[in-house]
């Protein structure tokens, strides 16, 4: 049983995982995306338009992981960009304000991905999601062990690949040196010859590229082929935000904070409750995040506070 809660704990957090990390390249550079959400949703979308452009090319009667996979995070991965594009465009180029930009994306986007995605056809989903749910096939010979750490589809291992490389990508190299310097403070960057508006777009293109995954992955793995209607990616997308604060701006910690997230969600399928307490339970992640976000106000440490900048547009004007 305790197992059967850890993987499934690691399964339902891997949907905030990847909006925490996209969440956080973007907000290194300075935005603030309450797009998320939304993002997600298009993310999602475009996953299944992946899906049914590989079912339009290829006969439904052999389905290929090593084709359909693929196919649906590249689709998956423009639909968000272009999210994240809009809300680029917007508030780096026009200068709107972030927040209202960031509300309003959202609502586009969960109204594109209800509207458009269920009027798809759903078998099409169900047989993606059998191709692409299970890596490793004959896991289960290996006991508990096999459960724990083989019993997912490539997705899962990517995103915690994504969060250990985008970690180390910020905080060793270069370009994440650049970045930092952005979200701190965009005027002194820019006097040090830095693109401000060049990595502005990068870091929300590629940060909105990635959360989309995570609605990808929830359709397509997590909820085996769910319909549009039914799938409430805008809820998991702001736990995601959450996410970015508990984990203090470092994806490595969103790994772990997105576990135990997961296993706050599936924690009342696994002890009897009532239907009261499992709402209880659901107001935990956010209860727990206000808690770390008081503490780290507290104790003021540089590391564990948001960048200087973030919310606030540049205007080179002004330098």
């Amino acid at each position: 049983m305790i197992i059967s809660f850890i993987v499934a704990a690691i399964s339902m957090g891997v949907v905030y995982l990847y909006g925490c990390i996209g969440e956080t390249i973007i907000e290194k550079g300075g935005n603030l995306n309450l797009g998320i959400p939304g993002i997600m949703c298009l993310g999602a979308l475009g996953g299944a338009v992946g899906v049914n452009v590989y079912f339009a090319i290829f006969s439904t009667a052999n389905v290929s992981t090593l084709l359909i996979l693929p196919v649906a995070i590249f689709f998956s991965f423009l639909f968000a960009s272009l999210g994240g594009l809009v809300y680029a465009v917007l508030t780096v180029s026009l200068q709107a304000n972030q927040n209202v930009t960031g509300l309003a994306l959202t609502t586009f986007g969960v109204g594109m991905m209800k509207f458009l995605g269920s009027n798809m056809n759903h078998d099409n989903f169900t047989l993606a999601s059998k191709a692409i749910k299970k890596l490793f096939v004959n896991y289960e010979v290996l006991g508990g062990f096999g459960r724990l750490f083989l019993s997912y589809g490539f997705l899962v291992y990517l995103a915690f690949l994504l969060a250990i490389g985008v970690g180390l990508f910020i905080k060793y190299t270069r370009v994440g040196l650049f970045l930092r310097a952005i979200g701190e403070s965009p005027k002194t960057a820019d006097a040090q010859g830095v693109n401000v508006t060049k990595y502005k777009y990068l870091a929300i293109l590629i940060g909105s590229g990635i959360a989309g995954l995570g609605g990808l992955y929830y359709v397509m793995d997590r909820s085996g082929g769910t319909t549009f209607v039914e799938a409430a990616i805008e809820a998991f997308g702001w736990l995601s935000v959450a996410l970015v604060i508990f984990s203090m701006w470092k994806p490595w910690v969103g790994a772990l904070g997105s576990i135990l997230f997961g296993g706050l969600y599936v924690l009342p399928q696994y002890v009897g409750i009532s239907n009261i307490q499992i709402k209880l339970f659901d107001l935990f992640p956010y209860v727990v995040t206000v808690l770390v976000l008081i503490i780290t106000s507290i104790l003021d440490a540089k590391n564990s506070q948001p960048p200087a900048a973030l919310g606030v547009n540049y205007y080179r004007e002004d330098r």
